[in-house]
C-alpha cells in the first residue's frame, strides 16, 4: 500500500488542512479513536520529521498496513496533505502572535478568541468594549447549548456546535466557534464572513496547542 504524502519524489511532511485541525478542536479527545489519535500527532509533529511508515505506525499505534490505510483515509476525506516547504510553528507571546491569526480568519478582520468563562483573550478589529461583552455572550452561548445539549443532538439531530447570527441571505454576521484544545475550552468569534478555511486557522490551533497542552 502506497499513500500520495509519501508518493512524489523529495521527503514531504504531513500537515493537516483547515478540516483536520477543525476536526482535531471541535471533538471530545478520545486517544481510543484513531483518527483523532493520528491528526493530534501530525498537528503537533508532522513538521518535525518528514512522512514514513514508521512515523504513521508511531502516531496511530497500529501495525504498518492499519497504519498507512488509516492515513490514507485522512487524506481521501481532506483532513491530511503532503507538503515539500514548511513554515515553523509562530515563536513568542500569545498576545503578540494571535491577533494577526485572528484577522485572517474573517473576511472584514473582525475577530476574537475567548475562554470559557467569557473573557477575551485575544481581539482583532472590535473595539475593547465590545470585545468584552461579545465575550460574555459567547460563554452564554455555550451555557445555552449544555441546558440544552439533548434537545439539539438527540431530538433534532443537530451535531454542530457553532452559532451564529445570520442575514436574511443566510450569511454569518457574527459566529461562534467552541474550540477544544488539550483541558482547555475557548470560542472563536468571527465577524463577517469566515476564512477558517486558511492556514492561519492550522497555525492558531498550532499555536494554542502548544501553549495549552
Amino acid at each position: 500500500m502506497t499513500v500520495e504524502i509519501c508518493q512524489q519524489e523529495g521527503p514531504l511532511y504531513a500537515q493537516l488542512s483547515s478540516a483536520g485541525a477543525f476536526y482535531v478542536c471541535t471533538v471530545e479527545a478520545n486517544n481510543d479513536d484513531v483518527s483523532y489519535r493520528i491528526l493530534l500527532n501530525i498537528l503537533r509533529y508532522g513538521s518535525d520529521y518528514p512522512f514514513s511508515t514508521d512515523l504513521a505506525k508511531s502516531w496511530s499505534g497500529l501495525d504498518q498496513d492499519a497504519a498507512l490505510r488509516a492515513v490514507l483515509r485522512l487524506q481521501d476525506l481532506g483532513f491530511v496533505y503532503g507538503k515539500k516547504n514548511i513554515q515553523p510553528i509562530p515563536e513568542g507571546r500569545l498576545e503578540d502572535v494571535v491577533p494577526d491569526l485572528l484577522a485572517r480568519l474573517s473576511a472584514s478582520e473582525h475577530a476574537l478568541l475567548a475562554d470559557e468563562n467569557g473573557f477575551y483573550l485575544s481581539s482583532h478589529g472590535f473595539h475593547h468594549e465590545s470585545a468584552e461583552e461579545i465575550a460574555g455572550l459567547s460563554a452564554e452561548l455555550v451555557g445555552i447549548k449544555q441546558r440544552h445539549g439533548r434537545l439539539l443532538q438527540n431530538n433534532l439531530r443537530v451535531r454542530s456546535e457553532t452559532w451564529a447570527l445570520v442575514n436574511p441571505a443566510g450569511q454569518s454576521d457574527l459566529g461562534f466557534w467552541p474550540l477544544r484544545i488539550g483541558a482547555q475550552r475557548f470560542i472563536l468569534v468571527i465577524g463577517g464572513q469566515p476564512q477558517l478555511h486558511k492556514q492561519a486557522f492550522v497555525t492558531l490551533v498550532q499555536v494554542l496547542d502548544r501553549r495549552y497542552s
